[in-house]
C-alpha cells in the first residue's frame, strides 16, 4: 500500500482537528464522513499486517473524533 493514501487520510484527520479547534462542528462532520470513506476504502485494498494496523490507528481516532462532535453538537 502506497504512503501517499495515509498521507491523504493523515490530511483529511487534521483538517477535522482544524474545523474543530475553529468550533465549526458541522462542517467537521461532514469531513469525518470523508475521512471514513477513504478509511474504507483503504480497509477493502489492504491485506499488509502493517497497513491493518495503521487504518485500525485511524479507525480509532476517527471514532473519537466522531465522539467529540456528537457530544458537541447535542
Amino acid at each position: 500500500m502506497g504512503d501517499s493514501k495515509f498521507i491523504t487520510l493523515k490530511n483529511q484527520v487534521q483538517g477535522i482537528i482544524n474545523l474543530m479547534a475553529k468550533k465549526e462542528f458541522i462542517d467537521a462532520n461532514y469531513k469525518l464522513l470523508d475521512a471514513e470513506e477513504s478509511l474504507e476504502e483503504l480497509l477493502d485494498f489492504s491485506k499488509e499486517d502493517e497497513d491493518l494496523i495503521e487504518i485500525s490507528k485511524y479507525q480509532v481516532l476517527l471514532n473519537q473524533l466522531q465522539q467529540k462532535i456528537q457530544i458537541t453538537l447535542k
